[in-house]
């Protein structure tokens, strides 16, 4: 008798628990496979301390082959699921695709940044849910206090180190709390001007900070930020974003490089596809963590609506403790289901508590309901994290018993550029590389053109402010570069090489065209997704010019621009093509041709904030 299939979709809290009771329960009498797109489960509530350079990142990673037994593991990202066929199709990490047929399918595809309609907000920040970003933003932060302390003019030094955090949920106070006392750590190496302090805002429209907790546990967190000098801004939050600085609801301009957002998440797009009933974005289950009229199907984590019998007539709330015990008891009805395992039993909960690390020996924690702050709570919530982790505590220990001895290292290693993490992402997990495989397309952007990345590195790429030369923009989705164009019918198709290579930085150049005239529209006369369809996106061939981009300002040893040398009289090389230009360090260079990725929808945003125990 052949064994049963079991799928699981995402590596996540639920889908890692999920996988690891599974392989305990059969003991080798089913076939499970678990699809993710990286080879690690991701500890989240320690990414604060990777962006604040507390802990290394493979600290809060945990090696999926490692530590799952009898359990396949596929690199990939779902992007279609045949539920009459029982069939889910995939995305590989090159672009190659590949099927996986199930008997039972559990689908714990996790959680994304959640967008709102606010202009800017897709361009100039950067969400907060995955590793890279993590990366990202220690690198930027640290370019900006280095940039501010070398600058001549007090202006350009007050906006390189004012630090916007949108979002005063669990992820965001963390990371307004740990940047601060980072931040401040750098400028005892390296002064700024007199009298000037790196400054962190945290905004929210909620009332207080913390709000899904306790009053008592809300009032330490406040009490901390503000003696460790973050500007706590509640009933405020972001009208509009701009390369200078953000716009806030009372009015007020705030000059800043710097905008994180950490508003919450909503649920992978993946559920919407499917078809089936929803609420909030959310694939609803029964109490057994079954799709009801499908037998077949399980969904846990924050993609399942999950019904909360101590609180009738709601839905748990997406976190992770409530992803963590999902994933439990998800797989333990799988195999009932199966014949594997006891009787199904339905998912109940009791509150442990909460609990917030604030950096340094401060905390906020209500352990089974005892409100805790100070040192004590500080010791409760490292070693809840230590004790929930599923792995590295010897190292995670060690790295904070290090830090609590010996002097922080702030460098820029440079691994991880603005355009590989674009907030409007169904992916947070995976950076995005030059030559890689196209990446998810979304259907809608929620806050403009979200294709549109704003560059991390301006004035010649030495950093965020205004100026020209923008280096490292991310092509459009849909524009010559993007690797992808859309038919009518909305399938993804190939483009030739010297396609993908003109109108890209770095690029062919595009031999016909004049220097001062540019072309009308995209080439081949694509539309962008994420625009109007007669406006081409800036920095492309027949939008706004762009430095050494055909129609704008010419390059220098470009037809039309200065001089070439070597030329008789100085003259320039007209009609004569010129060499390639080498690509900015922020740049990903012209690479081969990119294998489209899946197409997954944009899904309406939840208010649920992430938690961090």
């Amino acid at each position: 008798m052949s064994r049963p299939r079991i799928v699981i979709v995402g590596a996540g809290f639920a889908g890692y628990r999920a996988a690891r009771t599974l392989s305990r329960q059969t003991r080798g009498r089913a076939h499970i496979t678990l699809l993710n797109p990286t080879d690690y489960f991701l500890y989240v509530p320690l990414l604060p301390q990777v962006a604040a350079g507390v802990l290394e990142p493979r600290r809060v990673t945990v090696s999926l082959s490692d530590t799952l037994p009898d359990v396949r593991l596929v690199l990939g990202e779902a992007d279609r699921i045949d539920l009459d066929g029982r069939t889910l199709h995939y995305t590989g990490p090159e672009g190659d695709g590949g099927t996986l047929s199930y008997d039972r399918l559990v689908l714990a595809a996790g959680s994304v940044n959640k967008l709102l309609p606010i202009p800017g907000v897709a361009e100039h920040a950067h969400g907060f849910r995955g590793l890279p970003e993590a990366l990202y933003l220690r690198d930027h932060v640290t370019r900006q206090v280095e940039l501010a302390a070398a600058a001549e003019d007090p202006k350009t030094c007050a906006a390189r180190c004012t630090f916007v955090v949108v979002g005063a949920g669990y992820t965001g106070t963390e990371v307004a709390a740990h940047g601060q006392m980072f931040t401040d750590a750098q400028v005892r190496k390296h002064p700024l001007r007199q009298g000037m302090r790196p400054r962190w805002i945290l905004l929210d429209v909620a009332p207080r900070v913390l709000p899904e907790m306790d009053g008592k546990l809300s009032s330490t967190a406040d009490r901390v930020l503000r003696q460790r000098g973050v500007d706590v801004r509640m009933g405020t939050s972001v009208k509009e974003a701009t390369p200078d600085g953000v716009v806030l609801t009372d009015g007020a301009f705030v000059e800043t490089r710097t905008l994180v957002w950490c508003v919450g998440v909503r649920p992978d797009p993946l559920v919407e596809s499917l078809g089936l009933p929803m609420e909030k974005g959310r694939l609803l289950v029964d109490p057994n963590l079954q799709v009801p009229g499908r037998p077949e199907l399980f969904a846990c984590g924050d993609v399942a609506a999950v019904p909360d019998l101590e609180k009738p007539g709601s839905y748990t709330p997406m976190t992770a403790q409530h992803a963590w015990r999902h994933g439990k008891v998800a797989a333990e009805n799988v195999a009932a289901s199966l014949g594997l395992g006891g009787e199904r039993k339905p998912y109940r909960h009791r509150d442990l508590g909460f609990v917030v690390d604030l950096g340094g020996a401060k905390a906020a924690a209500n352990p089974l309901g005892v409100a805790l702050s100070g040192v004590p709570a500080g010791a409760v919530t490292r070693g809840y994290h230590l004790a929930a982790m599923p792995g590295n505590r010897v190292r995670v220990a060690a790295d904070w018993l290090l830090d609590a001895v010996l002097p922080r290292q702030a460098v820029q290693l440079g691994l991880v550029r603005s355009w590989s993490v674009p907030l409007d992402t169904s992916s947070p997990e995976v950076a995005r590389v030059p030559g890689g495989p196209g990446t998810r397309q979304e259907a809608s952007a929620r806050s403009g053109p979200g294709a549109a990345v704003e560059a991390d590195t301006h004035d010649g790429g030495t950093g965020t402010g205004p100026g020209k030369g923008r280096a490292g923009d991310e092509p459009a989705k849909g524009q010559p570069g993007s690797g992808v164009t859309l038919s009518g019918s909305g399938a993804a198709e190939r483009r030739s090489e010297r396609e993908l290579a003109k109108g890209r930085p770095g690029g062919e150049p595009a031999g016909t065209w004049p220097a001062d005239e540019p072309a009308k529209g995209p080439l081949g006369g694509t539309q962008a997704r994420s625009g109007p369809a007669d406006e081409p996106a800036e920095g492309q061939p027949g939008g706004e010019s762009a430095r050494n981009q055909p129609g704008g300002e010419p390059a220098k040893n470009q037809p039309g621009g200065e001089p070439a040398k070597n030329q008789p009289g100085g003259e320039p090389a007209r009609n004569q093509p010129a060499p390639a230009p080498r690509p900015p360090d922020d740049q990903p260079p012209p690479g081969p041709d990119i294998a489209p990725g899946p197409v997954k929808r944009s899904d309406p945003p939840d208010d649920s904030a992430k938690g961090d125990s």
